[in-house]
Protein backbone atom coordinates (compact mmCIF):
# COMPACT_ATOMS: atom_id res chain seq x y z
CA UNK A 1 0.00 0.00 0.00
CA UNK A 2 1.25 3.70 -0.97
CA UNK A 3 1.20 5.13 2.19
CA UNK A 4 3.01 2.27 3.99
CA UNK A 5 5.38 4.83 6.01
CA UNK A 6 2.29 6.52 8.07
CA UNK A 7 0.57 3.88 8.42
CA UNK A 8 0.82 3.83 11.79
CA UNK A 9 2.23 7.21 12.44
CA UNK A 10 0.30 9.65 14.75
CA UNK A 11 -1.76 6.76 16.37
CA UNK A 12 0.85 5.00 18.23
CA UNK A 13 -0.13 5.98 22.02
CA UNK A 14 -3.43 4.50 21.46
CA UNK A 15 -2.69 1.78 19.38
CA UNK A 16 -0.19 0.89 22.42
CA UNK A 17 -2.55 1.63 24.77
CA UNK A 18 -5.85 0.06 23.90
CA UNK A 19 -4.67 -2.75 21.21
CA UNK A 20 -5.48 -6.63 22.40
CA UNK A 21 -2.46 -8.47 23.66
CA UNK A 22 -2.12 -11.73 22.65
CA UNK A 23 -3.37 -14.65 24.63
CA UNK A 24 -1.16 -16.52 26.68
CA UNK A 25 -1.53 -19.98 25.18
CA UNK A 26 -0.03 -19.37 22.07
CA UNK A 27 2.87 -17.14 23.21
CA UNK A 28 3.87 -19.96 25.38
CA UNK A 29 3.67 -22.22 22.50
CA UNK A 30 5.95 -20.13 20.34
CA UNK A 31 8.53 -20.15 23.27
CA UNK A 32 8.68 -23.76 23.53
CA UNK A 33 9.89 -24.20 20.35
CA UNK A 34 13.18 -22.15 20.83
CA UNK A 35 15.50 -24.74 21.27
CA UNK A 36 18.60 -22.36 22.99
CA UNK A 37 19.11 -20.67 25.82
CA UNK A 38 20.30 -17.17 24.74
CA UNK A 39 17.95 -16.88 21.68
CA UNK A 40 18.46 -14.14 19.38
CA UNK A 41 15.05 -12.34 18.55
CA UNK A 42 13.83 -10.24 16.05
CA UNK A 43 10.73 -8.42 15.96
CA UNK A 44 9.26 -7.65 12.75
CA UNK A 45 6.99 -5.13 12.47
CA UNK A 46 7.23 -5.30 16.44
CA UNK A 47 5.00 -1.65 16.72
CA UNK A 48 5.01 -0.60 19.93
CA UNK A 49 6.85 -4.05 21.54
CA UNK A 50 2.74 -5.37 22.50
CA UNK A 51 4.14 -8.70 21.41
CA UNK A 52 7.42 -8.12 23.59
CA UNK A 53 5.34 -7.67 26.58
CA UNK A 54 4.05 -11.38 27.07
CA UNK A 55 7.18 -13.43 25.15
CA UNK A 56 9.80 -11.45 27.16
CA UNK A 57 9.27 -13.06 30.44
CA UNK A 58 8.89 -16.54 28.62
CA UNK A 59 12.18 -16.46 27.06
CA UNK A 60 14.67 -15.29 29.90
CA UNK A 61 16.94 -12.77 30.71
CA UNK A 62 19.63 -14.12 28.36
CA UNK A 63 18.04 -13.76 25.27
CA UNK A 64 18.71 -10.28 22.87
CA UNK A 65 16.48 -8.63 21.00
CA UNK A 66 16.22 -6.98 18.07
CA UNK A 67 12.73 -5.11 16.66
CA UNK A 68 12.29 -3.44 13.71
CA UNK A 69 8.74 -1.21 12.13
CA UNK A 70 8.64 1.26 9.80
CA UNK A 71 6.56 3.77 12.46
CA UNK A 72 8.90 6.07 13.84
CA UNK A 73 6.02 6.89 16.45
CA UNK A 74 5.44 3.03 17.32
CA UNK A 75 9.37 3.17 17.63
CA UNK A 76 9.31 5.89 20.00
CA UNK A 77 7.00 4.13 22.49
CA UNK A 78 8.30 1.08 22.02
CA UNK A 79 12.04 1.98 23.09
CA UNK A 80 10.37 4.02 26.20
CA UNK A 81 8.82 0.78 27.38
CA UNK A 82 11.68 -1.60 26.37
CA UNK A 83 15.09 0.46 26.49
CA UNK A 84 17.29 -2.86 26.69
CA UNK A 85 15.88 -3.87 23.45
CA UNK A 86 17.58 -2.95 20.31
CA UNK A 87 15.12 -0.75 18.17
CA UNK A 88 14.96 0.02 14.35
CA UNK A 89 12.73 1.98 12.13
CA UNK A 90 12.80 1.05 8.16
CA UNK A 91 11.19 -1.55 6.50
CA UNK A 92 10.74 -5.58 7.71
CA UNK A 93 11.91 -7.60 4.71
CA UNK A 94 15.73 -5.81 3.88
CA UNK A 95 16.55 -5.54 7.64
CA UNK A 96 15.97 -9.43 7.54
CA UNK A 97 18.06 -9.23 4.76
CA UNK A 98 20.92 -8.04 6.35
CA UNK A 99 19.84 -10.19 9.35
CA UNK A 100 21.92 -13.12 10.46
CA UNK A 101 22.23 -15.83 13.46
CA UNK A 102 18.73 -15.27 14.83
CA UNK A 103 16.80 -18.11 16.49
CA UNK A 104 13.07 -16.45 16.47
CA UNK A 105 11.71 -14.41 14.00
CA UNK A 106 8.21 -12.74 14.98
CA UNK A 107 5.63 -11.43 13.16
CA UNK A 108 2.52 -10.19 15.05
CA UNK A 109 -0.10 -8.72 13.29
CA UNK A 110 1.92 -7.80 10.92
CA UNK A 111 2.31 -10.23 8.22
CA UNK A 112 -0.13 -9.11 5.77
CA UNK A 113 1.60 -5.60 5.45
CA UNK A 114 4.76 -7.52 4.04
CA UNK A 115 6.14 -8.48 0.94
CA UNK A 116 5.14 -11.96 2.57
CA UNK A 117 7.54 -14.24 -0.25
CA UNK A 118 10.95 -11.52 0.07
CA UNK A 119 9.95 -11.46 3.96
CA UNK A 120 10.39 -15.37 4.24
CA UNK A 121 13.15 -15.98 1.97
CA UNK A 122 14.70 -13.27 4.41
CA UNK A 123 13.83 -14.64 7.45
CA UNK A 124 14.72 -18.67 6.56
CA UNK A 125 18.26 -17.27 5.61
CA UNK A 126 18.86 -15.43 8.17
CA UNK A 127 18.04 -18.25 10.81
CA UNK A 128 20.24 -20.71 12.76
CA UNK A 129 19.29 -24.45 12.17
CA UNK A 130 16.32 -25.64 14.59
CA UNK A 131 15.12 -21.62 14.10
CA UNK A 132 11.64 -20.20 13.97
CA UNK A 133 9.42 -17.80 12.48
CA UNK A 134 5.93 -17.37 13.95
CA UNK A 135 3.11 -15.42 12.43
CA UNK A 136 0.69 -14.55 15.40
CA UNK A 137 -2.54 -12.55 14.52
CA UNK A 138 -5.65 -11.51 17.20
CA UNK A 139 -8.71 -11.45 14.74
CA UNK A 140 -11.89 -9.80 15.84
CA UNK A 141 -14.03 -12.65 16.01
CA UNK A 142 -17.30 -11.59 13.58
CA UNK A 143 -19.12 -14.37 13.22
CA UNK A 144 -19.48 -14.97 16.58
CA UNK A 145 -20.84 -11.76 17.50
CA UNK A 146 -23.66 -9.35 16.38
CA UNK A 147 -22.06 -6.34 17.17
CA UNK A 148 -18.26 -7.13 15.25
CA UNK A 149 -20.58 -8.43 12.47
CA UNK A 150 -22.56 -4.92 12.50
CA UNK A 151 -19.70 -2.88 13.19
CA UNK A 152 -16.97 -4.76 10.57
CA UNK A 153 -20.43 -3.64 7.77
CA UNK A 154 -20.10 -0.26 8.83
CA UNK A 155 -16.06 -0.18 8.46
CA UNK A 156 -16.79 -1.25 5.42
CA UNK A 157 -19.28 1.24 4.81
CA UNK A 158 -17.01 3.95 5.35
CA UNK A 159 -13.32 3.06 5.14
CA UNK A 160 -12.12 3.36 1.36
CA UNK A 161 -10.91 0.02 0.24
CA UNK A 162 -11.63 -2.02 3.34
CA UNK A 163 -13.19 -5.68 3.43
CA UNK A 164 -13.12 -7.56 6.55
CA UNK A 165 -11.49 -10.71 5.11
CA UNK A 166 -8.53 -8.96 4.50
CA UNK A 167 -6.60 -10.99 6.21
CA UNK A 168 -7.66 -14.42 4.85
CA UNK A 169 -5.18 -15.56 2.89
CA UNK A 170 -3.45 -19.12 4.33
CA UNK A 171 -0.21 -18.43 5.92
CA UNK A 172 0.39 -21.78 6.39
CA UNK A 173 0.27 -22.50 2.82
CA UNK A 174 3.18 -19.51 2.73
CA UNK A 175 5.00 -20.76 5.03
CA UNK A 176 4.97 -24.51 3.44
CA UNK A 177 5.64 -22.85 -0.03
CA UNK A 178 8.42 -21.02 0.76
CA UNK A 179 10.25 -22.88 3.48
CA UNK A 180 9.20 -26.97 2.43
CA UNK A 181 12.65 -27.36 0.22
CA UNK A 182 14.21 -26.45 3.87
CA UNK A 183 12.60 -29.15 5.58
CA UNK A 184 10.54 -26.70 8.09
CA UNK A 185 7.66 -28.25 10.10
CA UNK A 186 4.80 -25.89 9.92
CA UNK A 187 2.36 -25.78 12.78
CA UNK A 188 -1.35 -23.71 13.49
CA UNK A 189 -2.81 -23.07 17.01
CA UNK A 190 -5.49 -20.73 17.53
CA UNK A 191 -7.19 -19.88 20.56
CA UNK A 192 -11.02 -18.34 21.06
CA UNK A 193 -11.06 -15.85 23.48
CA UNK A 194 -13.00 -12.84 24.85
CA UNK A 195 -12.85 -9.28 26.70
CA UNK A 196 -15.05 -6.74 27.81
CA UNK A 197 -14.41 -3.11 26.82
CA UNK A 198 -16.35 -0.20 28.02
CA UNK A 199 -17.62 1.93 25.40
CA UNK A 200 -14.77 4.48 25.41
CA UNK A 201 -12.42 1.62 25.50
CA UNK A 202 -13.97 0.29 22.24
CA UNK A 203 -13.76 3.63 20.34
CA UNK A 204 -10.37 4.28 21.53
CA UNK A 205 -9.58 1.09 20.03
CA UNK A 206 -11.09 1.93 16.88
CA UNK A 207 -9.29 5.43 16.80
CA UNK A 208 -6.24 3.44 17.03
CA UNK A 209 -6.99 1.31 13.53
CA UNK A 210 -5.52 2.55 10.10
CA UNK A 211 -8.22 1.16 8.32
CA UNK A 212 -11.07 3.56 10.59
CA UNK A 213 -8.52 6.72 10.11
CA UNK A 214 -9.22 6.57 6.74
CA UNK A 215 -12.95 6.17 7.61
CA UNK A 216 -12.38 9.20 9.81
CA UNK A 217 -10.71 11.16 6.76
CA UNK A 218 -13.10 10.51 4.48
CA UNK A 219 -16.12 10.73 6.68
CA UNK A 220 -15.38 12.48 10.13
CA UNK A 221 -17.75 12.82 12.67
CA UNK A 222 -20.71 11.06 10.53
CA UNK A 223 -18.37 7.53 10.89
CA UNK A 224 -17.78 7.98 14.71
CA UNK A 225 -21.56 8.55 15.12
CA UNK A 226 -22.34 5.71 13.42
CA UNK A 227 -19.90 3.71 15.25
CA UNK A 228 -21.54 5.50 18.75
CA UNK A 229 -25.39 4.42 17.45
CA UNK A 230 -24.20 0.25 17.40
CA UNK A 231 -22.22 0.79 20.70
CA UNK A 232 -25.43 2.57 22.33
CA UNK A 233 -27.76 -0.40 20.67
CA UNK A 234 -25.19 -3.26 22.30
CA UNK A 235 -23.51 -2.31 24.94
CA UNK A 236 -24.81 -3.63 28.28
CA UNK A 237 -23.87 -1.27 31.32
CA UNK A 238 -21.61 0.58 29.53
CA UNK A 239 -19.92 -2.36 27.96
CA UNK A 240 -19.47 -4.26 24.87
CA UNK A 241 -18.29 -8.17 24.91
CA UNK A 242 -15.58 -8.04 21.94
CA UNK A 243 -14.44 -11.83 20.93
CA UNK A 244 -11.24 -13.02 18.87
CA UNK A 245 -9.68 -15.71 17.18
CA UNK A 246 -6.38 -16.03 17.54
CA UNK A 247 -3.43 -17.84 15.50
CA UNK A 248 -0.14 -18.73 15.79
CA UNK A 249 1.16 -20.11 12.54
CA UNK A 250 5.17 -21.71 13.02
CA UNK A 251 7.66 -22.87 10.69
CA UNK A 252 10.74 -24.60 12.48
CA UNK A 253 13.56 -25.39 10.76
CA UNK A 254 15.88 -28.85 11.54
CA UNK A 255 18.99 -28.59 13.31
CA UNK A 256 21.87 -27.52 11.45
CA UNK A 257 24.40 -30.37 10.46
CA UNK A 258 27.04 -29.37 13.03
CA UNK A 259 25.18 -29.55 15.64
CA UNK A 260 24.75 -33.33 16.07
CA UNK A 261 21.06 -33.33 16.66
Amino acid sequence: MGDSKQRFNGLSEDYDRFRPRYPAQLLEEMAKKVSVSAPNVVDAGAGTGIELEGLRPLLGPAAQYRAVDISADMVAIGRTKFPTVSWFVEPVEPFLERATGVDLIVAAQSFQWMDRPRFLLAAARCLNGSGVIAIIQNNRHFTASPFLDAYESVLEEFSPGYGRRYRDFDVAGDLREHLSELGATVEVATVDWSTTLSTAEFVGMVKSSTQAQRAITAHGQVFLDRVGALLHEHAEGGRVAVPYHSELFTAQLPPSPESGA
